[in-house]
């Protein structure tokens, strides 16, 4: 650099310097005033400006995506307050500091393309990939919202100029996983259903019952750790982890699962409630009372549906009119919940020292039911005298203290009252380690009671606490494991939590731990301070109608009721939340058509429709009005959803895909098996028939998803899981030819397509589709002439057309388009190239080339040849439908008629077996099959037609046999006119494309006289493999050349007077008379057949006959209206061998 060019740069006196600085000068000019060295360290200069610019190349630069304008200024020129433009300074040695490092993309527009010259290797992509600062800041601005979110807290004004900012998420692992997880988990269950479950499970079998629940909640919540920390989960929490990672077929059934197990589980609450309420509350607000004595159970269920209904109808309208209040109670519920818990250990640590008083009356070793007399005992003293107490009023219908009437046990057995809560200190542990089950109306007994065994009357049945179900192993845990679930509360709020990715695996796994100790513990307090009858006493019948957990709770027994009611009340409103937007979501998934309505709802995205369906399905549990009938059928739904959230992690984890990368470690496989293992275990354990209907429901919605073919692609583990599969069984194909007896047509169906890239002749697909049924490899590959870079974009439009198209004819299959500058080197590509591995198209299907006669161009022709040449090159077998538009459609059925076959020469059976496979769809199903050979005169066609019948007979065909007889017969007049014509019509044809050639050479010659002119070839085909034309002609007239043309004229001319006395080719007049004799026959025996299929005779060695050889074709085949041309691929594709 110049040193008066550097002192002008600095002092920036020029004029060009002030242009720039004043923003009138273009912008090269104002680049070309900077000097190279000025922008690098300039030794002199401590700050120096960038001015942005304007000019008229910026709006190229507007519409590159994620493109930041940035200016940089001297900070004694700062901005103003106002302005937002970036500085840079320099501390004057050099080194230049940014005042702001971050990009902001609001600032676009605004200044010039510093930063181009920095990407400028990358400029003309910037538009399909955007710069990493860009994508940063698209990541950075990702909301994750709730289900609903969005449209109930994030209000838009409605010219949309103003947004109200949403809050980033703010909830830890405490409020916002936590405690939602404990009080889905705790429920109805441990209230009304734990006690009871210890008096007949035993101490130790409820332990084993907790135990299997709380491991196979533990190992889930292990599984949906890794999937919910393996990326971000939006709404939707357990069905959009699912059907992401097992893809949307799996996803939809197990949602609709987890949305039933979801609804049942608001019903059960519901119910739970409705028990406390008219049991232990006020049981004075019964409807329905018993008409007799053994009525009770009837009536309860009766007032149980009734005031069910009413609930259920109350917290549906709660959830419509304000989703915000149940969430608002949602911590007074939990208050509920662990207040009652705490009450429990209170009172089990109080019944140490000081157990509360609450008497059993015995009757022998039989618990008597406390709520229908107050004393227990046979005789009272009243007034100094002896009289009958209440009790024997009812055991021996009077009050006289005669035993003529009374009961026998009651005479034989003394009354006796033993304390229902003994204490922990008593010991009444060992009583309760074992199992004490019961059939449905056995009465309860305590073991080692004293007790005289006789048969009591049976009308007194009801004055003792009797079983009301009947009781296993099996029973109860299906009763109990709905007190585990609940386990998905945090993962359905992650778009709530400030770390959503540590915060569930923390949260869900403390939240178990914390309920399985609870669990744990309150088996082992209510063995140790609860007398086994009262246990087992599901009503609290001995203890005067006392909810039996609270007779253990200390202050007072309300506490627990209190606390339970409204906890149930609670979950059975969060039920009715939680599953309408579940319904939502996978109605918003389109995965499933016919729930489209349910994805809509009111303005604010409330969804009212799916609340009505959800109401609905929970009536039918409320109707079924048990607390025990319905826990198993939640059960199912519950362990369905588990099963398949482990087979996820199982899957995603053996697969290895790369995007399997989880933030939670503490993972495995095996983990994930085991959980399955047990969820499946417990499904059959708890109830077999509810397992196979859950199975049952949830396979039908699998097939209708893959029926209705959704279209989604969400990188599923079921996808990749296909892909290994497909791999593992390709590699083992690789191994060798499939088997004669595995042998089927593995179909290449070569399309063409018109202009406007539809389809020509869609009835190839047709026969595709009733050839294949579904079975096997097709592949429809197509050919488009021209460049690919030019032609990618026809190509794709191409290939969609053609899968359209296949869609519409029932074709399972792939599709291949090929780019290439010849059709017939696109067609032998295809050949060559189609497949992968062992899954290899082994016959061909080719059109046959319509109109060929009349056009002077004979591409189609020859394409054809050529194609045929190539699948018999690669040894594979070859179909060509001739008069495919007389093909049947898919819709028509032939309800009689014959399938002929043609049997010239043995092509490997192929023959034989395609119209066996044709007949095995609907369309030729009932029609016949007819085979037909020839002999000759040599042969004995007696016995050919018998060693024939054999052998269909051994390939287990059925078809009608007939040898048709061909006498040799001399040339007829007919055959050598027939091949005189052929022969003239080819040779006219040639020199017409010859003069033709000639005149559009001379013509090309006058034009391009001044340049190097490439001339297509001999032929108007540009396919043709003739001699090529030399590239580079003379271009000056001469008198040789002039001489020349008039001889090639002159040749022209006489050439046409030769084809007048022309001769047949002897060896063309053979093939002819084969042709023509064939013809007859065929045409005689099949002139009305539905299909005629017939030996293809192979193309001639000498390509000069190709056009004899499609003469003979059309001879061989005239007068036949379907008709299957079939080439064998040289290799025996049928056998007699089983």
């Amino acid at each position: 650099m110049g040193g008066v060019e550097e002192r002008g740069f600095l002092r920036g006196s020029d004029r060009t310097g002030q242009e720039c600085a004043a923003g009138s000068a273009p912008r090269s000019a104002c680049l070309a005033a900077v000097p190279r060295g000025a922008l690098a360290a300039p030794p002199a200069m401590p700050h120096f400006t960038v001015v942005p610019v304007e000019d008229k190349h910026r709006a190229e630069y507007d519409s590159v995506e994620g493109l930041s304008w940035v200016d940089y200024r001297e900070p004694a020129a700062a901005p103003a307050a106002g302005d937002s433009y970036d500085t840079v300074s320099s501390d004057g040695h050099g080194n230049h500091k940014e005042n702001s490092p971050f990009l902001n993309s609001s600032e676009a527009g605004k200044g010039g393309d510093y930063y181009d010259r920095n990407l400028a290797l990358f400029e003309e992509e910037l538009d399909i990939r955007p710069k990493v600062s860009s994508l940063l800041g698209k990541l950075v601005n990702y909301t994750n919202l709730t289900q609903g979110v969005k449209e109930h807290e994030e209000a838009e004004s409605t010219d949309g100029s103003k947004k109200k900012v949403s809050k980033s998420p703010s909830m830890g692992t405490l409020m916002g996983v936590y405690l939602p997880c404990m009080q889905n988990i705790f429920g109805v269950i441990l209230f009304l259903r734990l006690t009871w479950m210890v008096g007949m499970a035993g101490v130790l079998q409820s332990f084993l019952i907790v135990l299997l629940c709380c491991c196979c909640t533990m190992l889930t919540t292990i599984s949906m750790s890794a999937i919910a920390t393996n990326g971000v989960v939006p709404a939707g929490g357990s069905y959009f982890m699912i059907s992401r990672s097992l893809g949307p077929e799996f996803g939809g059934a197990v949602g609709l699962c987890f949305y039933l197990g979801t609804t049942f589980a608001g019903a059960m609450y519901i119910l739970g409630a409705i028990e406390i309420l008219l049991t232990y509350i006020v049981p004075q607000a019964a409807i329905f009372h018993p008409s007799g004595a053994h009525d009770a159970s009837s009536a309860m269920l009766n007032n149980m549906r009734v005031y069910g209904t009413v609930f259920l109808i109350l917290m549906a309208v709660v959830v419509f009119v304000g989703v915000k209040y149940v969430n608002k109670f949602a911590s007074l519920f939990l208050a509920c919940v662990v207040i009652s818990i705490l009450s429990i250990y209170a009172g089990a640590i109080k019944s140490i020292f000081d157990p509360p008083e609450f008497p059993i009356c015995m009757l022998g070793n039989r618990t008597l039911s406390r709520d229908q007399f107050d004393v227990c005992a046979k005789t009272i003293v009243k007034d100094n005298i002896t009289v009958a107490s209440k009790l024997w009023e009812l055991f021996c219908h009077s009050t006289n203290l005669t035993t003529e009437n009374c009961d026998e046990y009651f005479v034989m057995n003394n009354v006796s009252e033993i304390a229902g809560i003994p204490g922990a200190a008593s010991g009444i542990l060992k009583d309760n380690l074992w199992s004490n089950y019961l059939e449905k109306g056995e009465i309860l007994e305590k073991a080692h009671h004293p007790s005289v065994d006789v048969a009591g009357q049976k009308n007194n049945l009801h004055l003792y606490v009797l079983s009301d179900i009947a009781t296993s192993f099996m029973v109860l845990v299906g009763i109990f494991f709905p007190s585990v679930t609940g386990i998905m509360a945090g993962s359905n709020r992650s778009g709530d939590l400030k770390d959503a990715q540590k915060s569930i695996p923390v949260g869900t796994i403390l939240a178990i731990v914390t309920t399985s100790l609870v669990y744990f513990s309150c088996v082992l307090l209510f063995g140790a301070c609860i007398e086994g009858v009262v246990l087992r006493d599901k009503y609290g019948d001995a203890v005067n109608k006392n909810l039996v957990v609270g007779t253990l709770s200390w202050p007072s027994p309300w506490v627990i009721v209190i606390g339970s009611f409204f906890s149930t009340c609670g979950a059975g409103l969060q039920s009715l939340t939680g599953a309408p937007r579940l319904l939502q979501a996978i109605a918003k998934d389109n995965i499933i058509p016919f729930l489209w309505i349910f994805g809509h709802g009111k303005a604010n995205g409330e969804p009212t429709w799916a609340l009505l369906l959800t109401a609905l399905i929970a009536e039918l549990g409320i109707l079924i009005a048990s607390l025990d009938m319905v826990a198993p059928i939640l059960s199912m739904f519950f362990l369905m959803c588990y099963l398949f959230v482990n087979l996820a992690c199982a899957v995603q984890t053996l697969l290895r895909t790369p995007n399997w990368r989880p933030r939670f470690k503490y993972y495995h496989w095996a983990l994930s098996f085991l959980g399955m293992s047990i969820c499946l275990a417990l499904m059959f354990i708890s109830s077999w028939y509810y397992a196979l209907v859950a199975m049952l429901i949830a396979g039908m919605i699998y097939k209708y998803i893959e029926y209705q073919g959704a279209e989604k692609e969400w990188g599923d583990g079921i996808r990749g899981l296909s892909l290994s599969a497909a791999r593992y069984a390709l590699l083992r194909l690789e191994e060798g030819p499939p088997h004669t007896k595995n042998w089927r047509p593995q179909l290449l169906v070569l399309l063409k397509l018109d202009e406007d890239l539809h389809v020509k002749y869609p009835r190839l697909l047709t026969f595709a589709s009733q050839l294949k049924a579904g079975k096997g490899l097709t592949i429809i590959g197509s050919v488009i002439q021209g460049n690919f870079l030019e032609t990618y974009g026809e190509a794709q439009a191409a290939e969609q057309t053609i899968k359209n198209m296949m869609d519409i004819e029932k074709v399972k299959g792939f599709c291949q388009v090929v780019v290439a500058n010849k059709v017939r080197e696109g067609i032998a590509h295809l050949i060559q190239s189609c497949g992968l591995g062992g899954m290899k198209h082994n016959t061909v299907v080719l059109g046959w080339p319509y109109g060929w006669r009349q056009s002077e161009d004979p591409r189609s022709w020859k394409t054809f040849i050529g194609t045929v040449r190539c699948t018999t090159a690669a040894h594979l077998a070859l179909l060509v439908p001739k008069n495919v538009s007389f093909y049947p459609s898919n819709h028509e059925r032939y309800n009689e008629g014959n399938i002929d076959v043609w049997w010239i020469v043995h092509d490997g059976g192929m023959l034989m077996l395609l119209p066996f496979l044709l007949k095995q769809h609907k369309v030729w199903r009932k029609c016949k099959m007819r085979i037909f050979t020839v002999a000759q005169m040599d042969d004995n066609s007696i016995q050919m037609k018998k060693d024939l019948a054999t052998f269909l007979y051994q390939l287990r065909i059925e078809a009608e046999v007939e040898v048709v007889e061909m006498h040799n017969s001399d040339i007829s007049a007919y055959t050598y006119e027939r091949t005189l014509m052929m022969e003239q019509r080819s040779q006219m044809l040639r020199q017409m494309r010859l003069t033709k050639t000639e005149r559009e050479r001379e013509a090309q010659l006058v034009k391009d006289r001044h340049s190097i002119a490439r001339l297509e070839s001999l032929y108007s085909d540009e396919e043709d493999e003739g001699d090529p034309v030399p590239e580079n002609i003379q271009m000056t007239w001469t008198k040789e050349k002039c001489d020349a043309e008039k001889r090639n004229r002159g040749s022209a001319v006489g050439s046409f007077r030769d084809l007048i006395s022309i001769k047949p080719n002897q060896s063309n007049v053979r093939r002819m008379h084969t042709a023509v004799k064939l013809n007859e026959v065929i045409v005689n025996r099949s002139h009305d057949a539905r299909l005629v299929l017939l030996n293809m005779p192979g193309p001639p060695k000498n390509t000069d006959g190709d056009e004899n050889y499609m003469e003979f074709l059309e001879v061989l085949t005239e007068g036949l209206e379907r008709v299957l041309l079939v080439r064998g691929g040289g290799r025996e594709v049928i056998t007699i061998y089983s």
